[in-house]
């Protein structure tokens, strides 16, 4: 009943401010939008987590840790590999594949690959608009390396060290970025509270040059290109359980964010487990243009050898339509 009242309150709290300072501070952060390179980072992995509306941060005990807050990744037991699929818009598909190894109690690694890619797209011009002949493809990749440690019986950290790559035609992007992620649980019922910066690095920018003719039909060589920041994200969390026993189990997750390229906003999340076998889930963000709701369902399959976990999101954006997302989990 404690966590249920400290919930709702921290709810009410965040719900309010947010409310405010919508109607009466002007947008500012809202005029930094687009101003962070490699956006596909952005993109939320796991259909749990998306499923509670990406109000995971301090949920974070299963291998979709690795993308939220590495420090997750040492608050489970079992040996995890992980596989996800998301079917993003205008025709984007995105793979994630990662494994979490505990080296002893206090231990844990985890290694992660993202992989987000095209069709064929054709090369469109000034003087060309229905296409030059030519194609080319839109990649991203991403590899990630995590190392999480128990400091106490409370208190986690964790760390990953990642090197992105976009391709899109003749140009290429490369960089080195990290995350640093904590994970406290407060020892007052089973509230948590985790803190997690992700994509911190330098500036970034493309490499290669291409040639394209102007609207006075003359080849001009582009080789120079500005530099951006890759897109921080500081996200701080609570969660709770309001109801725990043998039969049911409900967490819910309140998630405020701070991003460097767009305003502040604040997700929250329920997740609901019937025996743990079967599990609900709902969500949703403010300050959103599109994307707003989220639901989800997973199923759970212990098995003699390894045991499974299925998940599927949907997450609503408005006038670009919806997204699905699955993932797998096999644990050992």
């Amino acid at each position: 009943m404690k966590s249920y009242l400290f919930i709702g309150v921290a709810i009410t709290i965040l719900v309010f401010v947010e409310a405010a300072k919508t109607q009466v501070f002007p947008n500012l952060g809202g005029q930094r939008a687009g101003t962070a390179a490699a956006q596909f980072l952005k993109i939320g992995i796991g259909a749990r987590a998306l499923g509670m509306g990406e109000s995971y941060v301090a949920v974070a005990n299963d291998a979709e840790a690795l993308y939220w807050n590495p420090a997750g990744i040492s608050q489970f037991n079992e040996q995890t590999v992980f596989f996800a699929h998301t079917q993003w818009v205008v025709d984007i598909d995105l793979e994630y594949a990662g494994i979490v190894y505990h080296l002893d109690p206090s231990n844990s690694f985890g290694l992660a690959v993202t992989y987000l890619h095209t069709n064929e797209l054709k090369e469109t011009t000034e003087l060309q608009p229905f296409g030059t002949g030519r194609f080319f493809r839109y990649s991203d990749f991403l590899m990630a390396f995590s190392y999480a440690r128990n400091m106490t019986d409370k208190f986690s950290f964790g760390l990953s060290l990642k090197y992105m790559q976009e391709d899109i035609a003749e140009l290429i992007t490369r960089g080195f970025l990290f995350d640093l992620g904590t994970y406290y649980r407060t020892g007052f019922e089973s509230l948590r509270f985790a803190v997690a910066v992700t994509n911190l690095g330098p500036e970034i920018a493309p490499t290669g040059s291409f040639t394209y003719q102007n609207l006075q039909a003359e080849s001009v060589e582009v080789s120079s290109f500005q530099s951006s920041p890759p897109p921080i994200m500081f996200r701080l969390g609570i969660a709770a359980e309001l109801v725990d026993t043998e039969q049911h189990i409900l967490t819910t997750s309140v998630q405020l964010n701070h991003p460097n390229d767009n305003e502040e906003n604040i997700n929250i999340g329920m997740e609901y487990w019937w025996q743990n076998t079967v599990a609900l889930r709902a969500g949703y963000k403010t300050a959103r243009i599109e994307e707003d709701f989220s639901l989800g369902a997973g199923l759970y399959l212990p098995t003699g050898f390894t045991n499974l976990r299925v998940d599927y999101a949907f997450t609503n954006f408005g006038r670009l339509g919806y997204v699905n997302r699955f993932s797998l989990q096999f644990q050992f």
